[in-house]
């Protein structure tokens, strides 16, 4: 009476019998395989819904570069619109989430279009640095020399001139007041820092940027 073939299957030349203890120890190690690659993809997964998270916070002008260039699609663009608006928690988590969802349908391209322009945002451009360090130059000169309070009205003739000549008088005054208190740290008042927000926002009227982040004590 001839025997039944054992049930099986060849890996790399070697003839595995179904059920062996060899067989048991594959399928173990191609499920951990699976498991990682889902572990895998939902990280993916989460690092696109946060990404997607980010991009309510890119500025306008950014924004429009991606979605000039094609890299976001129309309903990605509408819902990140209707998301701003909503403050609900559970209705804006949903929102994200739906957003997530929307993220993973981009090509890899439109991703990493969306990757450097939230880290072009987080730079400071070359143009940014430059103002902030003319406006901190003008704030310098106003607070030292009388003469140049002349120039800068003849540069900013929109600039309320008696506010900004308190400003001044209260700033030298500051600067006075800490001379008088040797060996104590120089801290420039308020109004040192009002008259460079002063200065930087009559720079640069297009920027929205809250200035009093950026103010230098220098």
């Amino acid at each position: 009476m001839s025997r039944k073939p054992t049930k099986g299957y060849f890996v790399r030349g070697q003839f595995v019998a179904a059920g062996s203890e060899l067989d048991l120890e594959l399928k173990r190690e191609l499920k951990g395989s699976v498991d990682m690659s889902k572990t895998d993809m939902k990280r993916e997964s989460d690092r696109l819904q946060d990404l997607g998270e980010q991009l309510l916070t890119l500025n306008s002008t950014l924004f429009k570069k991606l979605v000039d260039a094609e890299h976001l699609t129309e309903k990605l663009v509408i819902t990140l619109e209707d998301t701003k608006r909503i403050t609900n928690f559970e209705g804006r988590r949903r929102q994200i989430q739906f957003i997530g969802k929307l993220m993973r349908k981009l090509e890899d391209e439109s991703i990493a279009a969306i990757e450097a322009a939230l880290e072009e945002q987080r730079k400071p451009s070359a143009e940014a640095t430059l103002a902030l360090h003319q406006a901190e130059q003008w704030r310098d000169k106003l607070v030292a020399d009388d003469d140049a309070l002349t120039a800068w009205m003849a540069l900013a003739p929109d600039t309320d001139v008696q506010h900004l000549r308190t400003l001044i008088r209260q700033a030298r005054k500051d600067a006075q007041g800490v001379k008088e208190r040797p060996g104590e740290a120089q801290r420039h008042g308020k109004a040192f820092r009002e008259i460079f927000r002063l200065v930087r926002n009559a720079l640069n009227p297009d920027d929205t940027t809250d200035a009093s982040d950026d103010v230098s004590d220098e």
